[in-house]
């Protein structure tokens, strides 16, 4: 009795665009822009509370997740990994995400409230004033001396 070999994956001959660009050091900083890991996130003022929104699946938040307010920057820190065993074969993955956001003028940091749901990490803010409004400045006009 004969036993086929195990079939494997077909790999293209085009690696992933994310590849070619780090394996180069000169387009290295570039790869953030085309991974399929980018810690993506948007954000509102609404109802007087700033909200975050992060997608961020498959990670267990109260291990993996990690958020921080500081000079007045709100940080998402989050690590995934991943491994898949089959056919006596195993891949693992893994990787570091983080991301930085400007709190709005007047934000109460001592309100802030977190979520995670279906893979959604929610980071609200109370903002008193809703929405900071935009100030004019004049400018003053100084005749020539």
């Amino acid at each position: 009795m004969t036993t086929l070999p195990a079939q494997r994956q077909p790999r293209t001959l085009m690696p992933d665009l994310a590849e070619l660009l780090g394996g180069a050091p000169l387009f290295a900083g570039l790869r953030p822009l085309f991974d399929r890991n980018v810690l993506r996130v948007e954000d509102e003022v609404n109802d007087g509370r700033y909200q975050v929104r992060a997608e961020i699946p498959g990670v267990d938040p109260a291990k993996d997740i990690d958020i921080t307010v500081h000079d007045g920057m709100l940080t998402i820190k989050a690590v995934r990994t991943q491994t898949v065993e089959s056919h006596g074969r195993s891949e693992f993955s893994y990787g570091a995400f983080s991301r930085s956001v400007p709190l709005p003028a007047g934000a109460d940091l001592e309100d802030v409230k977190a979520t995670y749901e279906k893979g959604i990490l929610a980071v609200s803010v109370p903002v008193p004033n809703g929405a900071p409004a935009a100030k004019h400045i004049e400018v003053e006009v100084r005749p020539d001396a």
